[in-house]
């Protein structure tokens, strides 16, 4: 019983230890953090991939790579720019071709840019403004007849 008393005596101070030091925000995986050249890195990154591609390029996952633009304003000041200049390039290229005359980005950019839309009203309803047409016509042709093939 004494060996069993020891073995609980132990894990009882090893979780009271752990409990200190998650107090203490000393407990779990180190933080990950990124250098300073790393951190300007990021604004070339965000211009040109997704979060995905960036936390791989780190060899993070992309709740890490959230995590730290969380922590570090420094990050995600650097993520938002990167994603800005990439829009703005796209952006001026687009502008660039509608006004040479290309008829596609002068719609995508008027629908995107200045509310345009495409819409199309189709009336159902009959003249007296109900779903039921007034008349049905029935038409019936005999093919036995030979009246019109009778000339004289």
């Amino acid at each position: 019983m004494t060996n069993q008393n020891s073995g609980r005596a132990a894990l009882t101070y090893t979780l009271q230890k752990l409990r200190y030091k998650m107090a203490n925000g000393e407990a779990g995986r180190p933080e990950i953090t990124l250098t300073e050249d790393q951190i300007k890195e990021v604004e070339t990154l965000a211009a040109m991939g997704t979060t995905e591609e960036i936390a791989d390029y780190f060899g993070i996952c992309r709740a890490t790579f959230y995590n730290m633009m969380d922590r570090n304003p420094e990050i995600y000041r650097r993520y938002k720019k990167g994603r800005a200049k990439a829009g703005f390039s796209i952006k001026g290229s687009l502008i660039k071709k509608a006004r040479a005359g290309d008829t596609t980005s002068q719609i995508f950019y008027l629908k995107t840019q200045c509310g345009w839309r495409e819409t199309q009203h189709i009336d159902h309803s009959s003249s007296d403004g109900s779903m039921t047409p007034q008349t049905i016509e029935r038409i019936f042709i005999d093919e036995t007849s030979d009246q019109d093939t009778e000339m004289d």
